[in-house]
């Protein structure tokens, strides 16, 4: 998946990035009560707009991503000064309240995420293939204080398991990776798309221990 992911944004290929805020975020994350201050992990984050909606908002944001293509155009292209330092593995780029973080989220460990509050997954589970999504859940968990909300946008598009990215994860396997660690809502499915792909929106709530 690495290479691939890398490829594409070495090549241009981005059709998965909007140029707009995702409407699901501004429409769902009011509903989560995270604390305005509170700072939100943005896993696999490409160069989203959502994180400076998230920023806006007041939330400091904590996006981590592998492609240096996707982080350099991504404070290119947004507003004010840009600091640069390395942080272990990780090349740190940070703009006004938001910092991206450039390396491989799996080296992302827990005392470099004290801080965080919330997350939220518009396009990172659907990026890895299935044979990472396991691992993928167990590290975003890890990462996650009891009590951390999130938004997670999971897609399904009919295809077979190898067609990605974006894979196509159905609901029961959105379940069965985050049900035994978080409380776990599905807030709406979007109708099929002409490539007849749906989104489906859900709430992601941290269970504490004996929970």
């Amino acid at each position: 998946m690495s290479n691939e992911w890398l490829d594409r944004w070495k090549e241009g290929r981005i059709g998965f990035h909007r140029d707009t805020t995702h409407p699901a975020l501004a429409h769902y994350w009011p509903t989560l009560g995270v604390a305005q201050a509170g700072k939100v992990l943005v896993p696999l984050c490409g160069k989203s707009l959502d994180m400076r909606w998230l920023a806006e908002r007041g939330h400091p944001v904590l996006g981590i991503e592998l492609a240096r293509e996707a982080v350099e155009q991504f404070v290119a292209e947004g507003r004010g000064a840009v600091s640069r330092f390395r942080q272990n593995v990780f090349d740190v780029y940070r703009q006004g309240s938001v910092e991206v973080w450039c390396g491989d989220f799996f080296h992302f460990h827990i005392d470099q995420a004290l801080e965080v509050q919330a997350f939220y997954d518009r396009a990172a589970l659907i990026a890895l293939p299935p044979a990472t999504r396991q691992r993928y859940a167990f590290h975003l968990t890890q990462l996650l204080p009891p009590g951390a909300r999130g938004l997670l946008v999971s897609l399904t598009h009919g295809g077979g398991p190898a067609q990605g990215p974006p894979y196509s994860v159905e609901a029961g396997e959105v379940e069965r990776l985050f049900a035994a660690n978080f409380e776990l809502e599905r807030l709406t499915e979007t109708p099929p798309d002409e490539r007849g792909w749906r989104e489906q929106v859900w709430s992601l709530g941290r269970r504490g221990p004996g929970r």
